[in-house]
C-alpha cells in the first residue's frame, strides 16, 4: 500500500477528491467509499483500490477508467480489477491502462501473466 500513500499524497496535493480502499480499509468504510464514488454528481474524482484488497463484489460502474499501477503475478486478479468498471449500469466505454516501467521484475511479471493467460485459454478451449 504504499505506492497508494504515494498516489493519495499527489492527490491532496492536486486537490482532486477521491476515495481509498485497502487492506486496512474497515468493511463499514468500504462500503461507504463505494456509495459515496457510484453516487448521481458525486464529486470523487478517482477511487485508489489495492486489487488484493478489493475482492470480490465490488461494483465501480461509474468509473470510465482504470489505471492498474501494480500487477500481480496472478493475471486473473488484474482481470478482476478492470471488470469492476465493466459492470452492469456502465454508460460509458471503459478505457484500461496499465503502467509498466522498461527493464524491470515489474517488465517480466507482466510478460509471465500474459503467458499464463494464453495457456489459461488454450487449456479452457481444449476442455483439458
Amino acid at each position: 500500500t504504499r505506492l497508494l500513500d504515494i498516489l493519495e499524497d499527489y492527490c491532496m496535493w492536486r486537490g482532486y477528491e477521491y476515495c481509498r480502499l485497502d487492506g486496512q480499509t474497515p468493511h463499514e468504510e468500504r462500503e461507504e467509499a463505494i456509495d459515496t464514488f457510484n453516487a448521481p454528481h458525486s464529486s470523487k474524482f478517482i477511487f485508489m483500490l489495492s486489487t488484493r484488497a478489493g475482492g470480490l463484489g465490488i461494483n465501480l460502474a461509474t468509473a470510465d477508467v482504470v489505471i492498474l499501477y501494480d500487477s500481480d503475478w496472478n493475471p486473473q486478479v488484474d482481470l478482476q480489477a478492470m471488470d469492476r468498471a465493466h459492470r452492469i449500469g456502465q454508460k460509458k466505454p471503459v478505457r484500461v491502462f496499465r503502467l509498466i516501467t522498461d527493464n524491470t521484475v515489474e517488465e517480466r511479471i507482466v510478460e509471465r501473466a500474459e503467458i499464463k493467460l494464453r495457456l489459461d485459454s488454450i487449456v479452457i478451449q481444449q476442455g483439458i
